[in-house]
């Protein structure tokens, strides 16, 4: 049981969970706003292009007095899955081009420090700017590193 508390306290501070319920927030309201367009402006469109009267384009098929199969909810229900995997999609594509060109900027500005960094004349390793004594070889650096 300790382990699982350990594990959770370490899951909670990495800040997934805040991720987490950022997306589902935003997940929430976002669908609310496809699905008012799928009901308010395609499926009216649908109807008027394909002359339906109840529905999308008239495809409900009544079996009896309280049950009715409604193709037109399941067809909005796919319109809606369709939108936000698309949008989905194309904010993760965003990230990933954003994390990519992050991550190639990360690596020339490490190069550069890399290169920037003093080293020793002896033994060529890596010293601190200012140093007068190598770490590594103690090799005395005269004038200090720049």
């Amino acid at each position: 049981m300790k382990g699982f508390m350990k594990e959770f306290k370490e899951f909670i501070a990495k800040g997934n969970v805040m991720d987490m319920a950022v997306g589902i927030i935003i997940g929430g309201a976002f669908t609310a706003i496809v699905t008012s367009l799928v009901t308010n402006i395609i499926n009216p469109l649908i109807t008027l292009i394909t002359g339906g009267s109840t529905g999308v384009g008239g495809l409900q098929i009544v079996v009896n007095d309280t049950t009715t199969i409604d193709f037109g909810a399941f067809i909005s229900a796919i319109i809606n899955f369709l939108i936000i995997a698309l949008i989905v999609f194309s904010l993760v594509r965003a990230m990933n081009r954003f994390r990519a060109q992050t991550a190639k900027f990360s690596k020339k500005e490490a190069e550069a420090e890399a290169a920037a960094a003093p080293v020793c004349p002896h033994c060529l390793e890596e010293v601190k700017a200012g140093a007068t004594r190598c770490p590594h070889c103690g090799g005395e650096i005269p004038g200090g590193a720049k």
